[in-house]
């Protein structure tokens, strides 16, 4: 079955925001007494994950508490960096214009940041007004919910949409929503081993600058 639907992801893979957000995350996680949480650890485990997801891990390993308004911090200064350093990964704008196939957004991010980010880069009107956030799902990734949602609001069967993920959760997620995955690496917060991890958890293939996707999409029909 030819794919007609790409379902990208944001952080990491249209805009370079995933070292942002997790440097922010590893520095508040580091002054609230979490000191073993660093950007490493972070970037590792959490990259992809919703900040929900990623506070009740932490708080469930440590038996300690983050605190009430660690989101709303984080949050504060992950805009104030998005609308001053963030920048689209190069040569998703052209690409994604170019693709005569349906396209959507599914990300981790809440839905304000996520508007942000792609308001900053001049990359919404590709997408715009089917842009999904993980606040419309009970789980989000790796459980496959959001994948599904956007492809039941995008009208088209699972196994015909094609995801762009960078993240270990994404992969797992779209991996178990029965779709192909291309794994991107392209990212500057992408170690040299992050290729082997994502292709051992199923991704199709591997690119790490946007002018490889339309041949991998290519290829999976």
């Amino acid at each position: 079955m030819s794919i007609e639907l790409v379902i990208c992801d944001c952080d990491g893979v249209l805009v370079d925001s995933e070292i942002i957000a997790c440097r922010v995350d590893a520095e508040e996680l580091g002054q609230r007494g979490f000191p073993d949480y660093t950007l490493e650890i972070v970037l590792r485990r959490f990259a992809g994950m919703s900040q929900h997801d990623m506070i009740a891990s932490i708080e469930k390993e440590t038996g300690l508490t983050i605190g009430g308004d660690f989101a709303r911090a984080v949050e504060r200064r992950v805009q104030e960096a998005i609308s001053t350093d963030l920048q689209a990964l190069p040569g998703a704008a052209e690409v994604i214009g170019s693709l005569a196939l349906r396209k959507c957004v599914a990300s981790s991010s809440r839905p304000d940041k996520l508007d942000l980010a792609l308001s900053v880069t001049g990359l919404r009107k590709y997408f715009d007004p089917y842009i999904f956030s993980s606040v419309l799902v009970d789980r989000g990734k790796p459980a496959p919910d959001l994948f599904f949602y956007a492809a039941a609001q995008m009208g088209v069967p699972p196994q015909r949409a094609c995801v762009i993920e960078d993240s270990i959760a994404g992969v797992t997620a779209a991996i178990a929503a029965g779709m192909p995955v291309v794994g991107f690496v392209g990212g500057s917060h992408c170690s040299s081993q992050h290729a082997d991890s994502l292709l051992a958890l199923g991704a199709a293939a591997i690119v790490s600058h946007w002018s490889e996707i339309p041949d991998v999409i290519g290829r999976l029909n």
